[in-house]
């Protein structure tokens, strides 16, 4: 009995007959038909699901544009069976709905199993899971009016697998790191990681960082480096020369996909014919002579089951073939590629999927020149190509002085004076890192920064006032005193911006002496002032 009310069962899911639960949108008529809720806000509800989805490309961005309005749910059974309840939508919830295909138009029974195992405490666990499309026993298409068709409940479906990171997926996200998901390091083989930092400029780093497994050669990378050279190579592929090459592999495409589907629509039409030549000859046969009806029946049974099969198996043809776009649409993009990819409109996430169309990934190469950055490519046609780009340069090593402005310092500070190295310096063409021409405090912090020393200040028997002061056990102040008031003749440092750098180079006549102590002072002194009054 339970075999038979099973076999009915099928056999009226098979014709499309058997009653379900319906999905939020849809409703039983008087004659039990499956039609769309007349309630307008429903509708209303059901669409707006399916544009924000195309508009977002994930469930979360239809989560979000849902945030703050209501969702309708109609419940089956208990005390609310039948009513239209309104509440929030969840993320399960644009899931069910995206993978669901009844919204386009299509019956399905079995698209379900329930699988029981038995754990070894003998516990008895039951678990739902999903069949895959090809093993679902009942798929009737165009059996009701659909919110969307079956293309763009493919299409929809393709998205969401793209979108499922926990398999491996890695789709376009928010950033501005055009390369983010399919790079990689050619190092370590690990995906790279696209970190933002303070000043929001992304970088690639290498995510063996997270388990210190990182090799020599794994260095992280500025994010515009690496995303300018494979921009400039994306649009120099797409030129007029291999547009056309472009376009006309997508006609052998396409007319590779007619040639796959027109076997078994070949298959199709012959099945169709042997089903309806058996539906004849069991019309024409006397209702009298049984045994030829019946034997014409099972033969008319047998080819309706097969034209059943040559049907699903042109189906599954189509279904496993990617939809293709148009010879215009294609047209249209490559005619201004640069200007489409440049425009204020086009967001980062649109540009990164308009990249994954043609490129498959992207592999950060070793390079030992550590100023230089080497850039695979892999293009979904199965070419490669290598390119080599410079590593973005600190802004504080960008304006640092010239190399050659640095090394004349190097070679003529220790003899020559700062203002004869502004000199030179100017008079040679260099400028600073600012692009300004050389003064004393530039010269000076060239001089402080690689360690060059000045020349000696001191002529031969010259001392500072510092010096004199010591040896004579006073206080500079006393020197500047005698120098003052012409006891002392002082010299003074032609190259130094301080005035009070001087140096004694000559001595009154007569034994000077110190007017505050008496001293004498000795003869023939000579000094010179370090400018520490």
């Amino acid at each position: 009995m339970a075999q038979r009310l099973q076999a009915n069962k099928r056999a009226a899911a098979e014709r499309g007959e058997l009653r379900t639960p319906l999905p939020v949108g849809y409703v039983h008529d008087d004659a039990g038909d499956v039609v769309i809720d007349p309630d307008a806000g429903v509708q209303a509800a059901i669409r707006d699901v399916f544009a924000a989805f195309t508009a977002s490309g994930s469930a979360y961005g239809v989560v979000a544009a849902f945030a703050g309005r209501r969702f309708p749910l109609r419940a089956y059974g208990g005390a609310w069976a039948g009513q239209l309840r309104w509440g929030r939508l969840a993320h399960a919830r644009v899931l069910g709905i995206l993978k669901n295909p009844g919204y386009a138009g299509a019956y399905v029974f079995g698209r379900y199993a329930s699988r029981r195992t038995v754990d070894p405490s003998g516990t008895v666990h039951t678990a739902i899971t999903e069949r895959p499309r090809a093993d679902w026993p009942v798929l009737i298409k165009d059996h009701h009016e659909g919110y969307i068709t079956w293309a763009d409940y493919l299409a929809n479906e393709a998205r969401l697998a793209a979108n499922h990171t926990a398999a491996g997926a890695r789709p376009p996200r928010e950033g501005t790191a055009l390369c983010q998901g399919i790079i990689g390091c050619g190092s370590c083989g690990k995906p790279m990681m696209t970190n933002y930092h303070t000043d929001q400029r992304p970088a690639y780093e290498c995510s063996s960082r997270r388990d210190r497994l990182t090799t020599p050669s794994c260095r992280p990378v500025a994010a515009a480096c690496v995303d300018a050279a494979v921009t400039s190579a994306l649009l120099n592929a797409l030129t007029p020369g291999q547009v056309a090459l472009a376009l006309s592999a997508a006609d052998e495409v396409t007319g590779r996909h007619q040639r796959t589907s027109r076997a078994a629509e070949l298959a199709v039409e012959r099945a169709r014919y042997e089903a309806d030549r058996a539906d004849r000859a069991f019309c024409q046969v006397e209702p009298e002579n049984r045994l030829v009806a019946r034997s014409l029946e099972a033969r008319w049974e047998a080819r309706l089951a097969a034209l059943t099969e040559a049907e699903q198996a042109l189906q599954a043809a189509q279904d496993t073939l990617p939809p293709l776009p148009s010879r215009n649409d294609l047209e249209k993009l490559a005619a201004d590629l640069p200007g489409l990819w440049n425009a204020p409109t086009t967001s980062a996430r649109d540009r990164k999927r308009l990249l994954r169309t043609l490129i498959a990934d992207v592999t950060m190469l070793p390079e030992p020149d550590r100023s230089k950055v080497r850039i695979g490519i892999r293009w979904h046609t199965g070419a490669t190509d290598e390119l080599t780009a410079d590593r973005p340069v600190h802004p504080g090593t960008a304006r640092r002085s010239p190399a050659a402005a640095i090394d004349l310092v190097r070679h003529l500070g220790p003899t020559t004076s700062n203002d004869k190295l502004v000199t030179r310096l100017n008079a040679a063409g260099h400028r600073t890192g600012h692009g300004r021409p050389f003064d004393i405090d530039a010269v000076q912090w060239i001089r402080h920064a690689y360690k060059i020393p000045v020349p000696e200040p001191y002529r031969p028997g010259e001392i500072s006032v510092a010096e004199a002061a010591r040896r004579l056990g006073c206080s500079s102040g006393v020197i500047y005193h005698w120098i003052h008031t012409g006891q002392l003749t002082a010299r003074r440092d032609s190259a130094s911006k301080t005035p009070t750098q001087l140096a004694l180079v000559q001595q009154m006549p007569g034994p000077p002496f110190c007017g505050i102590c008496g001293r004498d002072l000795p003869r023939r002194w000579r000094a010179f002032d370090s400018g520490q009054r």
